[in-house]
């Protein structure tokens, strides 16, 4: 088993540190490496994999079934949370953040390469959840990882800023997904397509995963990790000690994190399938897979717009009145959402797209400061990671499943009730964080 690095004196530790540059580079490849990877299974279950691993002849039940699958790396994410949250708190960040990125991304190639229910029956669909869960567990151990070297290696004053890298790790993910889907889509028939176009993004995993390896072989563990193996002061088992001792933290930093998660996948993931399928009270869809695609593509990029301006707020005014400020915005949202993923104007979808991910960018970018901040160094990992994995599930696990299922059964009206959802959802994350510390003018205990 790997040891700690060997004690050092903390003026030591003080002498070498990671550039802000490099840092910057290495948390936001990292995770648009992995998220990249996440995204292309969600873009996958709404537009091919109802096909291709869950045939049947109701149409409803082939997509709840993709986007069952979409669930399951929700559920392996704590698991991966706790796995590599342990061994960041005990060993070190650096070689717990390449291992996350080694397991996601031969997961996703592997998908790449499973054969579809045609060709193999059971097993292809068992296979594709065996590598979906691998998935989570890469996924479980990315996210507190990145967060962590972008906080620990952090200016004083400036935690939120470079928080802000990892957070833009998942639109440039998540645009580069969408662009080979329509690169694919517009060069190839739907005979090529679901023969083995599907396969391509999957496979270009690995390419990536090289890139991100490449990045963060050349990082360092940070002053906070070192100073708290020159103090000795590290805890044997990180879970529990977290569990233990830090139960409210986790347990509010995880409904903090939900409403996020849940406004995402339904303006993305759902509103994807849903606005490309053409349902019982329609004459046709209300638009081709292409065209939407392409408005979400370009409405992906105000989440990336939302999240300077949010880090710039947090480190000023705090981490709670800038959640606040995006959760009343997100409440606006789940109001009008029912009329709004109806419409059939491209117009009226790129402005209800954009703004919804705006609203994402400001809420999801103080994460990576605000849940590290509520944790000390030797389980931050651990804590951080669960908590954010927690979110995860309670806010985006089921949600496009549950919204599939809640209009196979309302309807039209169903739309209404998924906003509903929505406003709920961010009513629990806003009271969670009315209930936690403000840390914006905190130094990060070591």
């Amino acid at each position: 088993m790997t040891t700690p690095p060997a004690p050092q004196s903390e003026s030591a530790n003080k002498i070498t540190q990671n550039s802000p540059a490099k840092v910057a580079i290495a948390s936001l490849v990292g995770t648009a490496v992995e998220f990249y990877d996440f995204y292309i299974y969600g873009l996958a279950a709404a537009l091919v994999l109802s096909d291709l691993f869950f045939p049947t002849k109701d149409r409803a039940i082939a997509i709840m079934s993709s986007f069952l699958t979409f669930g399951i790396a929700f559920v392996a994410r704590p698991i991966g949370a706790g796995l590599f949250g342990h061994f960041g708190d005990k060993v070190g960040r650096k070689t717990t953040l390449i291992a996350s990125l080694l397991i996601m991304g031969i997961s996703t190639t592997l998908i790449g390469v499973l054969p579809t229910y045609q060709q193999a029956g059971i097993i292809a669909p068992v296979c594709l959840c065996i590598l979906r869960f691998c998935q989570g567990l890469g996924l479980g151990g990315e996210w507190g990882g990145a967060a962590l070297l972008a906080t620990e290696n952090a200016p004083k004053g400036k935690r939120a800023l470079f928080a802000m890298f990892p957070q833009i790790g998942p639109p440039i993910g998540f645009i580069t997904a969408s662009l080979i889907f329509i690169i694919l889509s517009k060069n190839l028939n739907n005979e090529q397509m679901m023969s083995w176009g599907w396969r391509i993004p999957f496979l270009l995993s690995i390419v990536l995963v090289g890139l991100g390896m490449y990045v963060r072989m050349s990082i360092i563990e940070s002053n906070a990790f070192r100073t708290m193996v020159a103090r000795q002061s590290a805890v044997k088992i990180p879970l529990t000690d977290t569990v233990r001792k830090h139960y409210n933290q986790l347990f509010l930093g995880s409904l903090a994190a939900t409403s996020c998660f849940t406004l995402f996948f339904l303006t993305t993931v759902f509103s994807l399938q849903y606005a490309t399928t053409k349902h019982e009270w329609q004459s046709t869809a209300l638009f081709n897979k292409i065209e939407y695609l392409s408005i979400l593509m370009g409405a992906i990029v105000f989440m990336a717009v939302g999240s300077p301006i949010s880090a710039w707020l947090s480190d000023r005014i705090g981490r709670r009145p800038v959640f606040l400020i995006g959760g009343i915005a997100t409440i606006i949202i789940g109001f009008f959402f029912g009329d709004l993923i109806n419409s059939s104007s491209g117009i009226t979808a790129a402005i209800f797209l954009s703004s919804a991910l705006f609203i994402m960018g400001i809420l999801w970018t103080p994460l990576a400061a605000f849940l590290p901040e509520i944790f000390p160094t030797n389980v931050r990992y651990t804590g951080a990671a669960i908590s954010f994995s927690f979110g995860g599930i309670l806010g985006g696990s089921l949600t496009p499943f549950a919204a599939a299922w809640i209009v196979k059964t309302y309807g039209l009206q169903g739309t209404v009730y998924i906003g509903w959802f929505l406003i709920a959802a961010c009513i629990l994350s806003m009271i969670a964080v009315v209930l936690l510390p403000e840390t914006h003018k905190q130094e990060i205990e070591n």
